[in-house]
């Protein structure tokens, strides 16, 4: 298993219980092959640097996770057509492996 780092920009219209079942959803995904989430750090809304989809702030958070290549994949997927998320980005971490 590899050292990942997840970037997610949520929708800040989302109340509480919806911005959990986004992130228990990616969990869930990122833990089915035996991976592990090391860290999660919640930044909170900001400002985004300029306007994607007319929003104009965003609901950030940073996932450490160790995981295999086969859920990297499905996470990318899932992600991709889950609608509260903004933007996103897997990073493979080197220096954490």
């Amino acid at each position: 298993m590899k050292a990942y780092e997840l970037m997610l920009v949520l929708s800040p219209s989302l109340d509480e219980e919806a911005r959990e079942s986004v992130l228990a959803k990616a969990r869930s995904v990122m833990t089915a092959d035996g991976g592990v989430v090391d860290s999660e750090d919640a930044w909170g809304k900001r400002r985004l640097a300029f306007e994607i989809d007319k929003q104009t702030d965003g609901d950030y958070q940073v996932v450490m996770f160790h995981a295999t290549t086969a859920a990297i994949a499905e996470l990318d997927r899932v992600l991709h057509i889950t609608d509260p998320v903004i933007r996103f980005m897997i990073l493979r971490r080197d220096d954490l492996s």
